[in-house]
């Protein structure tokens, strides 16, 4: 398999494997995630959200996993605009999936989507099991990421689809340059700032740099045997929605 720029970015250090890295790293910062999501974001990631739950909603899932889930902002979204059977919210930090139950009691969706600790490069779900899966934002932090592509893959039923939204790097001026103060500068400080742990937001322009991006990212979806492996870009290239059918 190949290797990718953003399996080599660690969180802490070069002893422990970056799933075991990633896992403690979210599950300190679990508590102050939501708020500085949507602040270092300016609440933008909420419409980026909107437009990779409308390319699913012409298929109509009623079976969803949601891979690195989080605090389950995508899964209690695309509920309340699918109106899925069932979303499985999958990621490997508890402390985040800890936050995202609470949600979903709150707003009344436990029926519906439900969390469960996984590795997404060892799925625990049998082979076609589902009708749609998702990942928004959590593919930088895969420990292999050819792996979780194709364990998407194999549990994704035939004709099923995926989406995955991910922060990526603007190629064009002035956005480009903007866009690197940005992360160089107000990304790390803020998030130290609000959450007292500076690793994280240290790791995360970092990782955004080097994930495979445009047709690197629908290269690797084709190879794994998705087909239609398409990009589309949004707010000038911060964030990139990509899409293939099983």
């Amino acid at each position: 398999m190949a290797k990718y720029g953003s399996e080599q970015i660690l969180p802490y250090n070069n002893e422990e494997n970056k799933g075991a890295q990633v896992k403690r790293m979210f599950d300190n910062i679990a508590g102050k995630y939501d708020l500085l999501n949507h602040t270092l974001s300016l609440g933008i990631d909420k419409g980026w959200r909107k437009k990779g739950i409308a390319f699913l909603r012409p298929f109509s899932p009623q079976t969803i996993l949601d891979i690195a889930t989080g605090t389950g902002d995508l899964a209690i979204s695309m509920y309340q605009t699918l109106k899925a059977q069932h979303i499985t919210g999958a990621d490997i930090s508890e402390g985040m999936m800890e936050v995202g139950r609470k949600k979903v009691a709150k707003a009344g969706y436990s029926e519906y989507i439900s969390f469960e600790q996984q590795d997404c490069t060892k799925l625990t779900y049998p082979d076609n099991s589902f009708d749609a899966v998702t990942a928004a934002f959590g593919v930088r932090n895969f420990e292999n990421i050819e792996q979780g592509i194709a364990e998407m893959y194999r549990v994704l039923k035939p004709g099923g689809h995926l989406m995955i939204l991910e922060l990526s790097t603007p190629e064009h001026f002035p956005i480009k340059q903007l866009y690197c103060l940005y992360s160089k500068l107000v990304i790390p400080n803020v998030g130290r700032f609000f959450s007292k742990e500076k690793s994280a937001y240290s790791y995360l322009p970092e990782s955004i740099k080097v994930v495979p991006q445009g047709k690197v990212m629908t290269g690797l979806l084709s190879r794994q045997g998705f087909t239609d492996a398409h990009v589309q870009t949004f707010t000038f290239g911060i964030c990139s929605l990509y899409t293939g059918t099983k």
